[in-house]
């Protein structure tokens, strides 16, 4: 048997374990029932579709009308670059504020495609910030802190 698409194959079989790990980690809770869900019904379930969205993808990948694709190389630094960033969010947001802090982190994460140029990233910052803003500040009105505390809002 040849996988003529690797990228669906491999899709399917992160699908079936991120469902498995979902679905054993659900059957530890109580299922209850439909009618009265219990805390393990829900993980349970969806890690039950998951699992069978998978095996169809990963099925997929290996008929043979399936576009021949393969996996590109893995890029650790981009990987350490993205993650770190967010990382690096999760530090600076109490010391720094959202602001600061979601700058930061576009502009790290940014650095790690080579297709953002700095003009691209700025304007990226801007609508970002100002959406978080919108959302998590006006309209859900959660007490962030905005600035640092130096700059004094």
């Amino acid at each position: 048997m040849r996988i003529k698409n690797q990228k669906d194959f491999w899709a399917g079989i992160l699908f079936i374990g991120f469902g498995l790990f979902f679905a054993g980690l659900g059957t530890q809770y109580t299922m209850g029932t439909a009618a009265r869900v219990g805390p393990g019904y829900f993980p349970t379930a969806l890690g039950v579709i998951v699992i069978l969205l998978g095996i169809v993808v990963s099925v997929s990948g290996l008929s043979a009308k399936a576009p021949a694709e393969k996996v590109d190389d893995f890029h650790f630094p981009t990987l350490l670059l993205i993650l770190g960033s967010i990382a690096l969010f999760g530090l600076l947001l109490k010391p720094l504020g959202l602001m600061i802090s979601l700058f930061i982190l576009i502009a790290v994460s940014s650095y790690a495609s080579h297709e953002f140029s700095w003009k691209a990233m700025l304007i990226n910052a801007a609508v970002l910030i100002g959406l978080c803003l919108a959302v998590f500040v006006w309209g859900l009105k959660l007490e962030l802190k905005l600035w640092p505390s130096l700059i004094g809002y």
